[in-house]
């Protein structure tokens, strides 16, 4: 009898012991399954993705154009001409560049320019205007007159109204001072047609003359004179 418990009770053992085994391997081998993928293929993976500025457009005048004054006195019954002049520098970072308009403050008609004392006396709008273009050379008439002229240190800055053949304005690639004249208007005319960037700012000059004939029709009265203009940039 004893022998017999002794068997069973040992049987048990193997039993228990071959039970224990085989969860001991079942988990083994879950455990690698569950694990193998990352220790086997060390497995990776990426994401691609952007960093975005912004740079904000600044298109202005660095050097804005100051007040004229006319470089003489003219006589009012003998004539004669005057002239000025006044600088202004376009700084901008717009890839496509830039374009400078200019227009005249006018009360009534074509008189840009008109007496300070006495507002109903005015020197005309240059008359010498080609199909609404500048002139080249500046065309008199019996009247007083009033004009302006465009140039820049690049010439391709220059609005090619303002470049010249020789013979007409508004052609060709040359640019010459005081060559091509226009007649002052209430709406923006064009001067500067930039297609690049000017960082380090761009330089143009505007040019004013006052013609007036020897005994001028009508005669201008003994005052000064002044004309209002707007220059403003756009980019392109």
């Amino acid at each position: 009898m004893k022998t017999y418990l002794q068997t069973y009770n040992l049987t048990q053992k193997v039993i228990v012991a071959a039970l224990a085994a085989t969860v001991m391997v079942a988990l083994l081998c879950a455990s690698f399954f569950v694990l193998e993928p990352q220790i086997s293929h060390g497995q990776s993976d990426s994401e691609t993705f952007r960093i975005r500025q912004t740079i904000n457009d600044e298109t202005s005048f660095h050097v804005p154009p100051a007040n004229v004054t006319m470089s003489s006195a003219i006589s009012g019954l003998g004539g004669g001409n005057a002239t000025g002049t006044t600088q202004y520098v376009v700084r901008s970072n717009n890839a496509s560049g830039y374009y400078v308009e200019i227009d005249f403050f006018d009360n009534a008609g074509a008189y840009a320019m008109r007496g300070d004392e006495d507002g109903g006396a005015q020197i005309i709008d240059y008359a010498g205007d080609v199909g609404g273009e500048p002139s080249r050379d500046f065309i008199t008439t019996a009247s007083a007159q009033f004009a302006y002229s465009n140039y820049s240190s690049t010439t391709s800055d220059t609005d090619g109204s303002f470049l010249n053949n020789g013979t007409l304005c508004n052609n060709s690639t040359t640019q010459t001072i005081g060559r091509c004249w226009k007649a002052p208007s209430t709406t923006g005319f064009r001067i500067i047609d930039r297609d690049t960037a000017a960082t380090n700012g761009a330089t143009s000059t505007l040019y004013f003359k006052v013609n007036v004939p020897s005994g001028a029709s009508p005669t201008p009265t003994a005052q000064t004179y002044t004309a209002t203009a707007t220059l403003s940039v756009f980019v392109q």
